[in-house]
């Protein structure tokens, strides 16, 4: 294997799963919550182009989530799969830099949109009358198009620095895609003022976005203490509780891991935190949102109500 290592350009994921009926555990629940993620997504993005009640900008940016989501998960989980199916942990270097850029991008464009969602969550209940013109098409096309833009520049530098450093000796990379910062562990450089980039990339990225979301919440949550109407309450709450399950969810794992100093995290440690925001996020988001929201529910209703009585 340091033969093939120190000849090839390739890097070798070492993987999640262990060689073990364990590994066979995880392999299954990894392979079903991948079809969960795909199905619960796929549904959501189609229910909303579907249905005119949810053409909405609240919803045109959970549509957003969803596919953001859906690329997430697919460009992590079907490679983590064939590893396991057919024992090839090798990955080209412009594979790994393809797979490095889709995530940091992803990952820096669904915060984003969360933080959007906050934003929109805050007009409609500090400022209903004035939610057509604070959250116009316009406006919602501009949050959307933004996250892309920004958080592809965003990945384009730091998927650029880590196809430009030199790496020798061992291309083992031990991880089940290519996080950059396990790829940096096998550099023959000092990397440590990109590390600190990569401090305040992920503060602008996620700190920022996540303080704009409290502070939105905040404002949120002192209007819905003084509505006097109880329904009124009802409804804003669970909207909000649902929304702000969802950002904990993203944010948690990923503030832990990335805003650490690298002498403070393990490998083992950020393999697991990364199955959460890689693999559980992506699945869990539209069973949050449809479980929680009568509206989705009530759209689901309608859509299957309309394709039954076309076949009739």
């Amino acid at each position: 294997m340091e033969n093939i290592n120190e000849t090839s350009t390739d890097f070798f994921l070492m993987g999640l799963f262990p060689p073990s009926r364990f590994g066979l555990f995880f392999f299954i629940l990894i392979f079903l919550i991948f079809l969960m993620a795909l199905f619960g997504n796929l549904s959501m993005i189609i229910l909303i182009l579907l249905d005119t009640h949810l053409h909405t900008p609240m919803y045109f940016l959970l549509s957003q989530l969803s596919f953001m989501d859906l690329n997430f998960i697919s460009n992590i989980a079907p490679r983590m799969i064939s590893d396991y199916l057919f024992d090839n942990k090798s990955i080209s270097f412009i594979g790994c830099g393809i797979q490095s850029f889709l995530f940091i991008a992803l990952a820096g464009a669904e915060g984003l949109i969360l933080a959007s969602m906050a934003y929109d969550r805050y007009v409609a209940i500090c400022f209903p009358l004035h939610y057509s013109i604070r959250m116009s098409k316009r406006v919602y096309m501009l949050m959307i198009t933004g996250s892309w833009i920004m958080g592809s520049i965003n990945s384009c530098a730091h998927t650029l620095y880590a196809l430009h450093i030199p790496y020798c000796g061992s291309r083992n990379i031990n991880h089940f895609f290519c996080d950059v910062p396990a790829m940096l562990t096998l550099a023959c450089m000092d990397t440590w003022v990109y590390e600190y980039t990569v401090f305040v990339s992920t503060s602008l990225f996620l700190v920022c976005p996540f303080i704009g979301t409290a502070c939105s919440y905040g404002r949120v949550l002192h209007a819905i203490c003084c509505m006097r109407s109880t329904e009124g309450k009802k409804k804003a709450y669970s909207t909000c509780s649902t929304h702000l399950t969802v950002v904990t969810f993203y944010y948690a794992p990923f503030v832990y891991t990335y805003l650490r100093p690298r002498s403070f995290r393990s490998p083992t440690e950020d393999k697991v935190l990364a199955v959460f925001y890689t693999i559980l996020t992506p699945m869990l988001n539209p069973i949050i949102y449809s479980l929680r929201n009568k509206e989705v529910m009530g759209a689901l209703r309608r859509v299957i109500q309309r394709i039954c009585s076309v076949k009739k």
